[in-house]
């Protein structure tokens, strides 16, 4: 009886498995497609965020004057250069690595890492370095025309090493402010908030550029050498948005979230361009092509929290606030005579706060945000969610970013001398010129 059992077992077993597997086949097939899918999506978005390092260069270098052009190209090439080094050895395995809510701590050198999504682990390291780069080199701009070179490298490796990774595990790696519900779909907070503030406190602690400010208090206009490539700058900017943003869902899915992503993205950005050259217009008498450009890069960043969590209507209040928000802020810095060259702090710090709060505004529990934001009648919550956030992100950045700025001063230095920020940083640092035959040697 038990050796009939055991026959008619096997036979059915058999005949089972020529039945499912086929469909456990085409199940696989279909697992395994889907992924590379996803993989593809993810890469071609990472393939966009590193071009955008092309827009900052080419923006910062447009804001400043030509005869620095070389030293701020450089250190836009370099940033990346760095931030991969640093992100690969120490700033992937502290940012995703198991650990505790406030780092992670295995995973170094990528050894015995995992991937933080269904993606492949390389694809999703790369996607994640391009971010690591574009937060490293805001602060390109803010320190621009009167930065030592040296000091900017180890500045470079440092924050992509260690002070972005750290903020990244707290909101995307499973820290503590995860665990709270905090919400930044793209890095409003993660990337550019990090950035615009290590930028803030880094001109703080170098002082303004020679010429800048009178004794009064005045201020005077330092323009830039070229807006031409300024805007090519941020059109590349406005471009590469596309992978930072749709690309951050990591997955193509239906495709909803993504387009969702997308438009809102874009909205914001026209609408951040349109309010900062109609206030400027207002308060000076002009429309400021520059304003209007660093307006658009406001809408970008204010979205970049909050792109995926509300409705396109919202995204054009969004972009709308900080279009207004960066005039205001170009404005209060130069009060405050903080030498901000290219807006750095405006566009990424003051927008990065602006747009992380919005979620707790304009968000819904129905496209993923854990509670209704305050126009929906959620009530204060993801709001004292968003602002806590925010308080612990900006406080960390400057204290930590204030005292790596004070070490490295106290070390290699942090300014040029006064020679060479006259002479140029292109001759005083690379012995070269962007322009041969076209150097000044003023500070006009």
């Amino acid at each position: 009886m038990f050796r009939k059992i055991t026959l008619t077992g096997l036979l059915l077993g058999g005949i089972y498995s020529v039945i499912a597997s086929p469909a456990l086949a085409a199940e696989s097939v279909l697992y395994a497609s889907t992924v590379g899918v996803d993989t593809l999506w993810v890469l071609l978005a990472a393939f966009l965020v590193f071009f955008m390092q092309a827009g900052f260069g080419m923006v910062e270098a447009g804001f400043i004057r030509a005869k620095n052009t070389c030293n701020i190209l450089t250190k836009n090439f370099l940033d990346f250069c760095m931030a991969s080094l640093g992100f690969f050895i120490f700033g992937y395995a502290i940012m995703f690595g198991e650990g505790n809510s406030f780092m992670g701590y295995s995973g170094w050198f990528l050894r015995g890492a995992e991937s933080g999504s269904d993606i492949p682990l390389f694809a999703f390291w790369l996607f994640q370095a391009a971010f690591c780069g574009a937060a490293a080199t805001i602060v390109a701009g803010g320190m621009a025309e009167r930065m030592k070179f040296s000091a900017y490298l180890t500045y470079s490796f440092l924050i992509s090493a260690f002070i972005y990774p750290l903020v990244g595990h707290w909101v995307w790696g499973g820290g503590w402010l995860s665990r709270l519900h905090f919400a930044d779909f793209a890095g409003s907070t993660v990337v550019h908030a990090v950035g615009g503030f290590a930028a803030l406190i880094g001109t703080i602690v170098l002082k303004p550029r020679l010429g800048k400010y009178n004794t009064d208090g005045s201020a005077n206009m330092i323009a830039g050498h070229s807006i031409p490539l300024a805007s090519l700058g941020v059109f590349i900017l406005w471009f590469g948005w596309f992978g930072f943003n749709p690309g951050s869902t990591l997955s193509v899915g239906d495709g909803s979230l993504i387009s969702r992503v997308a438009i809102n993205t874009n909205l914001a950005a026209a609408t951040g361009g349109i309010l900062a050259m109609a206030t400027v217009w207002r308060m000076f008498g002009k429309p400021d092509l520059s304003m209007a450009m660093n307006g658009a890069l406001a809408g970008l960043v204010a979205i970049t929290a909050p792109c995926a969590f509300v409705e396109p209507w919202a995204a054009i209040a969004i972009g709308a606030f900080a279009g207004i928000i960066v005039v205001l802020g170009v404005v209060l810095l130069d009060k405050l005579q903080i030498d901000d060259p290219v807006g750095a702090v405006p566009v990424h710090g003051l927008n990065g706060i602006w747009g992380t709060l919005a979620v707790g505004i304009f968000g819904r529990e129905s496209l993923g945000l854990a509670y209704d934001g305050l126009l929906y009648g959620g009530g204060m919550m993801q709001v004292g969610i968003q602002s806590l956030g925010v308080i612990a992100v900006v406080g960390f950045v400057l204290i930590a970013m204030g005292t790596l700025f004070k070490v490295i001063d106290a070390t290699i230095g942090l300014r040029v001398t006064r020679e060479e920020e006259l002479k140029g940083l292109d001759i005083g640092e690379h012995g070269m010129e962007s322009y041969a035959g076209f150097q000044v040697f003023t500070t006009s």
